[in-house]
């Protein structure tokens, strides 16, 4: 198998990748506790995938009231900005590009991170299965619905993350708008149960979707601005009753706007993770998106390569392969086996090094 289509390089927007092999975004629970700061471990760890293309960090929470995962890192204050700057300065010495995932959890945010407050989302829903807090799992619990100044508050936090993520050097800013989480929770009608202008139509609920996204291109400018999307099936209790019409209005709002690049999370039948017979919609979005369309979920090299080489897309993120390796890019170029280091699931979320920084590179080396 010839994988030369992974080895071109990409423009999107002002944003070029040197190959079409994307890191994707993967929580990975290494930052500190309270104040959920960014660390020398997580810098090593981002600087040994800097082959990828295009390195989308692990979600990080734009505010307190957005972020409900332990560990995770944040980018709403002036300790966490100097705390990535490290991270981004570590990326660009090996020639990479990393783009700050920002995240809102909305419901998906456990009281236990709110001092006992109420978890907010687009309405009073209350999410299926546990939270992971500090003190172990816990059943979540109902949010209550942001009000119309809320909402603005929130866009102008979304606003503040971008600013702070352009001082700590990042190349750019992707919103999270999949998975279940905020502006998800917004986008689709069966957690979005709204009567005023950001409920009810397609139209309307893309409304807080279209808002977000134009703060962060007042910030970065359009070409440096991305957005992930999960456009089939449930996620964390969040769905739809028609994803064709909601997510082509979600990809026209990127189109509109002319955003650099759109990312989809797709699982199949036989998917690993997230496993659903919804169908795709990268035919629908890819017929009003003309930027630069990524797709993820349970690829390999071989069906990345189709899926450039027949125009269904322009680039694949790849997850899990790049957890454990993390010169998943030079392994596919030198035709090595695929991905041959084992994943450790129980080692993806735990503090230190185990299963984060001790995965060898095909010379036989890790830090």
């Amino acid at each position: 198998m010839t994988t030369d289509a992974l080895f071109q390089p990409l423009k999107m927007g002002a944003l070029e990748a040197k190959n079409r092999i994307m890191m994707a975004p993967l929580t990975r629970g290494r930052a500190s506790e309270p104040p959920f700061l960014p660390n020398e471990m997580m810098a090593t760890y981002y600087r040994q995938r800097a082959g990828a293309g295009m390195i989308l960090t692990e979600a990080t929470g734009i505010s307190v009231e957005g972020l409900g995962w332990p560990n995770a890192p944040g980018i709403w204050s002036d300790e966490q900005v100097e705390a990535w700057k490290p991270i981004t300065d570590a990326v660009h010495e090996e020639g990479g590009l990393i783009v700050l995932q920002m995240w809102h959890m909305g419901r998906l945010v456990h009281p236990d991170f709110l001092g006992g407050d109420a978890p907010v989302s687009a309405s009073a829903t209350t999410a299926p299965g546990h939270a992971h807090t500090p003190s172990g799992r816990q059943d979540y619990e109902q949010a209550r619905e942001l009000s119309v100044e809320e909402i603005a508050r929130v866009v102008e936090d979304y606003r503040k993350a971008a600013e702070n993520a352009k001082k700590a050097g990042f190349d750019g800013v992707q919103l999270h708008g999949a998975n279940g989480y905020l502006v998800d929770q917004f986008l689709r009608d069966g957690t979005n149960k709204r009567t005023d202008q950001y409920g009810g139509s397609v139209e309307n609920r893309v409304r807080f979707l279209r808002e977000v996204l134009e703060a962060l291109v007042s910030v970065w400018g359009a070409d440096r601005v991305g957005l992930r999307l999960s456009p089939n099936g449930e996620t964390q209790g969040c769905d739809d009753s028609d994803p064709a019409a909601t997510f082509g209005a979600a990809a026209q709002v990127a189109q509109d706007l002319g955003i650099a690049f759109l990312e989809l999370r797709q699982p199949g039948p036989d998917g690993t993770y997230g496993s659903t017979e919804v169908p795709q919609q990268d035919d629908v979005i890819r017929g009003i998106y003309k930027g630069a369309l990524i797709l993820n979920s349970d690829y390999d090299a071989k069906a990345a390569v189709n899926d450039i080489e027949n125009g269904r897309c322009d680039a694949v993120t790849f997850g899990r392969p790049f957890i454990s390796n993390p010169d998943l890019p030079q392994r596919i170029e030198a035709g090595a086996e695929w991905a041959p280091n084992k994943n450790v699931p129980k080692s993806w979320y735990l503090p230190g090094a185990e299963g984060y920084i001790d995965y060898p590179a095909m010379d036989g080396t890790s830090d």
